[in-house]
């Protein structure tokens, strides 16, 4: 397998893992009190675990300036510092935060909040431009993004960003972004518990890349989870948003998913990968357009991760053998 992808019709090329910076946010929490975050992170192994990802060959980052109410993006800057021009850094804006209380208050999906956002994410990133810039309301209104994709398009041509995305699970409203000439991909939800073949379609016809975002579906494709297992109090998976599926309220991982996870271990296992590289391997397969971006909070899951590369992607027949096994 190539262990290099073009991030859609960009022209940037980027490693075909992506690493996904919302764990390393730390805590952080709905103005409910509710968590948002993963639970407590260890600031000193998340810049050690970006810099082996680097050494690994992983040269592409998503964040957003909310995750951790900014955290994430000061701690990916830092480790980044001067090897900053050899990545492909994507963040996202639309949701509003408190940096101090570390509480998320909103969004604001308004032209003039996506250049306020821009600004404060270039500062917090230590650079002077963001390669990928992605709206993060999944479900604004697709009208009103027409104009967020033209001041997009301004930003493009004042140098400030050189691409950007909707990170959005509905295909409509990704094909209003796809419109505009440098919209480069979707960010969306996908791994083997949860496939999107109307999403990988408009990418593959538009020309889109397709960042996937839970490909490990929230941890249960890692193989560390067992059913009711308790997480800690400042994991989002502890007391789960409606959108967020696979595990119950307070209860932990759903059997029922763990169930599907045991029926396609044997696959995702082949060929000496660990169940988390070969959920990786299922994506690569699933797409010529798939760029996964698996989250990470240690040098350890920075390389097991990143070894996913040199094992290549799963073949045609285990496709179709796990679709077969999951009844679809």
């Amino acid at each position: 397998m190539d262990t290099t992808r073009t991030l859609g019709r960009s022209g940037l090329e980027v490693s075909a893992l992506g690493f996904g910076c919302w764990a390393i946010g730390g805590e952080w929490q709905a103005a409910d009190g509710l968590p948002l975050g993963w639970g407590k992170v260890d600031d000193e192994e998340s810049v050690r675990a970006v810099r082996h990802a680097l050494d690994l060959g992983v040269t592409f980052f998503d964040t957003s300036d909310n995750y951790g109410t900014g955290h994430s993006e000061r701690v990916l800057g830092r480790a980044l510092g001067k090897r900053r021009a050899d990545v492909v850094v994507a963040t996202k804006w639309g949701y509003l935060f408190d940096e101090r209380p570390r509480t998320a208050d909103g969004s604001d999906d308004s032209p003039e909040h996506l250049r306020r956002a821009l600004t404060a994410s270039l500062r917090r990133l230590d650079t002077d431009h963001v390669d990928l810039y992605q709206f993060h309301i999944g479900d604004a209104d697709p009208e009103h993004a027409a104009l967020l994709r033209d001041t997009c398009e301004d930003l493009v041509r004042e140098g400030l960003i050189r691409a950007y995305a909707w990170s959005t699970d509905d295909p409509a409203r990704a094909a209003v972004f796809a419109e505009g000439p440098h919209c480069a991909a979707v960010q969306h939800a996908l791994n083997v518990l949860q496939d999107a073949p109307d999403m990988l379609r408009l990418c593959e016809e538009r020309g889109l890349a397709s960042i996937n975002r839970s490909p490990l579906a929230m941890g249960l494709l890692a193989g560390k989870r067992r059913a009711h297992q308790p997480l800690e109090s400042g994991d989002i998976r502890n007391r789960p948003p409606a959108w967020l599926q696979g595990f119950g309220d307070g209860s932990g991982a759903d059997p029922e998913w763990l169930d599907r996870v045991e029926a396609v271990r044997a696959i995702l296992t082949s060929e000496g990968r660990t169940l988390a590289q070969g959920a990786l391997a299922w994506l690569w397969a699933r797409s010529p357009a798939t760029v996964p971006i698996p989250g990470f909070r240690s040098v350890a899951q920075a390389e097991e991760n990143a070894g996913a590369m040199a094992k290549g992607a799963l073949t045609g027949g285990q496709l179709a053998e796990i679709d077969q096994l999951l009844g679809r």
